[in-house]
């Protein structure tokens, strides 16, 4: 734990008092005090008597010590005071209260931070979870979303505090940086993405795990927000929050090994390359696709007589052999799409 939040609520005491006022840790050392050539002084003599003390104040040699709040047996902070005398006990009392205050505010922002930051990582041991949560005061069974948050662009970062505003509530929400530019919020889920919309732009993308509905399930979540935005990344490049429970065959495509894709690609492609398609073909397609395989609505849309359109799907038949107006050729021809904008995605022009 870093000194120099001890060494704030010290010198802010020595406003209010005449005493001479620090702590010191574990080992017997000054890690802050109100008289700052202090700081650094050793006194592993008094540890003993702190420690046998069982929280009580113990005098010694003019001063007055009073452990901290802690987990264990010994103790790892203890403040003191100079004097040996009613005011310096009431001194010493006070300092321990402001102290104490600041070390759970610490300890609850860093370390709970930590814990679950290791939770989502799977870098703890199952039973250690339970252990840790008891003593950091962290529910298990409460249902948690889990939300990777991701600049749009690349080489930027998104500010964690910016992200911690939003969401106040320290002791249930956590808000975490993770890799570069990663932040990972764990919440019930708001209107996020339009809370960090920069002048009407959206400035991150948001993956959105399954509820985990206990501390364990953490990792798991995290895992599929991840997918969710690599997914998305691939599939759905205009939206900029990515449920994992909604990326429907994208999510099996993108775990499917790329050569196994460019072999279904030229199976489905005998006769020519999905590249043979024009511009204007791939658009009637996708438009196709969009009006559910129905021709007249999708006429309709493109503004072309309905012959028009019957004429280019044909003209299609014939370049593929799949009939888009047939349920099951149309299946096929809309994963051969999402496949060979994966295997793009990775690099390979099939």
């Amino acid at each position: 734990m870093s000194g120099r939040i001890f060494q704030n609520v010290v010198l802010q005491l020595k406003e209010n008092t005449d005493h001479i006022i620090g702590v010191i840790d574990g080992e017997g050392s000054v890690i802050a005090c109100s008289e700052l050539p202090m700081i650094g002084q050793r006194w592993p003599e008094y540890v003993p008597l702190i420690n046998n003390a069982s929280g009580e104040m113990v005098p010694a040699d003019g001063k007055i010590f009073k452990a901290l709040g802690g987990w264990g047996s010994q103790f790892d902070y203890a403040a003191f005071t100079f004097g040996d005398n009613e005011i310096s006990r009431t001194a010493c009392a006070m300092a321990t209260v402001a102290l104490n205050a600041a070390k759970t505010y610490y300890e609850e922002k860093h370390d709970r931070a930590s814990f679950v930051k290791d939770v989502i990582s799977d870098n703890i041991m199952l039973g250690d979870i339970y252990v840790r949560a008891k003593e950091l005061r962290v529910n298990t069974d409460v249902p948690r979303g889990v939300f990777v948050l991701r600049p749009v662009r690349k080489g930027e970062s998104i500010p964690t505090d910016v992200v911690q505003a939003l969401f106040p509530d320290r002791q249930n929400d956590f808000v975490l940086s993770v890799g570069e530019g990663d932040v990972v919020l764990i919440h019930q889920m708001p209107a996020l993405e339009e809370s960090l919309r920069v002048s009407g732009e959206s400035s991150v993308v948001v993956g959105v795990g399954t509820i985990a509905g206990h501390l364990r399930d953490l990792t798991k979540a995290y895992k599929e927000a991840q997918i969710a935005i690599e997914v998305g990344k691939v599939f759905d490049t205009e939206k900029y929050v990515i449920n994992y429970e909604n990326l429907g065959i994208g999510r099996l495509i993108y775990q499917l090994p790329t050569t196994l894709c460019e072999m279904f690609l030229q199976e489905v492609f005998k006769k020519n390359p999905i590249d043979a398609l024009e511009k204007e073909t791939l658009f009637t397609i996708h438009k196709f696709f969009e009006n559910n395989l129905n021709v007249s609505e999708t006429a309709r849309k493109l503004f072309v007589h309905r012959n028009t359109l019957v004429y280019r799907l044909e003209k299609i038949k014939k370049l593929t052999g799949l009939d888009l107006r047939e349920f099951d050729d149309a299946i096929t021809f809309k994963v051969a799409l999402m496949v060979k904008k994966y295997l793009t995605s990775r690099g390979i022009e099939p």
